[in-house]
């Protein structure tokens, strides 16, 4: 499915795609909001899927912020 989200970082809204359905991403939240840890919420994303549905910060934007460009 895919996800667009507004970077806490940048402000810039930005898209990805998740390897997760509608139905998969609606329980993960129900679980993360409910006090479990996103890892646990969202078993089959990795991290930056996961800081992605957090935060709307993509690995991109957090290279550029590191100087990390490769």
């Amino acid at each position: 499915m895919k996800l667009t989200m507004t970077s806490i970082l940048t402000n810039t809204t930005n898209t990805m795609e998740l390897p997760i359905n509608a139905t998969e991403f609606a329980n993960g939240l129900i679980r993360h909001d409910g006090g479990d840890l996103i890892q646990d919420a969202f078993p089959q994303l990795n991290a930056d899927q996961r800081e992605f549905i957090m935060t709307g910060i993509t690995a991109a934007e957090w290279d550029s912020m590191s100087g990390d460009e490769d």
